[in-house]
């Protein structure tokens, strides 16, 4: 089993930063990718930004050029900061570890509000 600890999210204002940070725990013999992905109330979730073992990067169009994922694998911590937030970021955001099993946090909720 692995375990997945969620830290950050909250209320910013639009235009403003958040980090997240998870970290994975447990049984872990190899870590394919890590990421995070978000929900919006109402759509389907979707993949904000992922890295394989290979250290290859994906980002959603969306938030191209405004997020940017971490990984540290010595730690197993995949971080993912996130600027110039936009209201259309409101969402739920799961981390998500892939071992060959898909593994989820619980979500940590990020609102973009003045």
């Amino acid at each position: 089993q692995v375990q997945l600890v969620e830290s950050g999210g909250g209320l910013v204002q639009p235009g403003g930063s958040l980090r997240l940070s998870c970290a994975a725990s447990g049984s872990i013999s190899v870590i394919y990718a890590m990421g995070w992905y978000r929900q919006a109330p109402g759509k389907q979730r979707e993949l904000v930004a992922g890295i394989t073992s290979a250290d290859r990067t994906d980002y959603a169009d969306s938030v191209k050029g405004r997020f940017t994922l971490s990984r540290d694998k010595a730690k197993n911590t995949v971080d993912l900061q996130m600027n110039s937030l936009k209201p259309e970021d409101t969402a739920v955001y799961y981390c998500n570890v892939y071992t060959g099993i898909n593994y989820w946090g619980k979500g940590t909720l990020v609102t973009v509000s003045s």
